[in-house]
This record gives C-alpha cells, structure tokens and sequence, in this order.
C-alpha cells in the first residue's frame, strides 16, 4: 500500500491511530474517486454515535446516516470513523453536531451533494431529528430511504 501513490499522504490508514480529543484536531482524509465521472451515492451509518450535551454534560446518543454523491474524491472511512468518534467527548447541541458534522465532509471531499440525517434518541422525553442537506438531489441519483423510522418508544 505505502508504494501506491494513490495512499500517499494518509497518515492514518493501515496504521495505530489514537483517538482525537476534539473534532477540531481530528482529521479527514480523502482519496482519489476510481469514478469521478459517474453519478453515483455512498452513504455511511453510525448508529451509536456519541456527543455531550453543553450544559449538563451528560451522553447524548444518535444513529446518524451520510449520504454522498462523490465528484473527485472520497472520504477515507478511518479517518471519518475517528472524526465521528472525537465527537464523544465533545459538548455541542444535536443540531450543531449534525449540520457541522455534514458540512465539514461536504467541504472536504469537494462532493457533488451530501445529505446527514441525525436520530437522536430522547433525554427528557423529547427526541431530536436533524436533517442537512447540500442542495437539492442531483438529478438521476438514486437515493434511498434512510431506514431509520422516527421514534416512537415502546408505542
């Protein structure tokens, strides 16, 4: 791997890497899209990501879906695991983890349209669902459904 120009510049990839104390050091690495010429969605799920609330500094939990239409480059899954993961520790409300979260990776990769949908499990009684997106759908990408239903508790 470390001969392929393609992996030159990734300091994390193949490699022991310690987890980022705040999503301001953490950082993204991209790679060169195979197929920048073609219309197409990659999306990410991370159902237990983790973040603290501002003000109690208690866990706040979400199963946060990213859907991206890549243009010349992607983003290296290990360095998006341990930019999500840096979040653990990190106190913000739902909604600016996930809209910072989707602009960030948006930026990064340069990519043609991104969507973030964050499910944030309730604390005190009420649960949060944030929804980003870059503009509208390109058209002729395929989109799924998230999959993810909204909560409804033991109901």
């Amino acid at each position: 791997m470390a001969d392929n120009p393609i992996y030159q510049g990734l300091g994390q990839l193949g490699q022991a890497s310690a987890i980022p104390a705040s999503p301001e050091e953490a950082q993204l690495e991209r790679v060169p899209n195979p197929h920048p010429d073609t219309l197409y969605l990659t999306r990410f799920v991370a159902p237990e990501f983790t973040s603290l609330c501002p003000v109690t500094g208690q866990p706040d939990f979400a199963h946060l879906v990213i859907d991206y239409a890549p243009a010349a480059w992607l983003v290296e899954s290990k360095s998006l695991k341990l930019y999500l993961t840096s979040f653990r520790n990190h106190g913000a409300f739902h909604e600016d983890c996930t809209v910072s979260i989707g602009k960030r990776i948006h930026a990064f990769t340069e990519a043609s349209w991104l969507r973030i949908s964050g499910y944030w499990y309730p604390r005190g009684g009420i649960p949060i669902d944030v929804f980003w997106q870059s503009g509208p759908v390109p058209e002729g990408l395929y989109v799924p459904e998230t999959g993810v239903a909204s909560y409804r508790g033991r109901g």
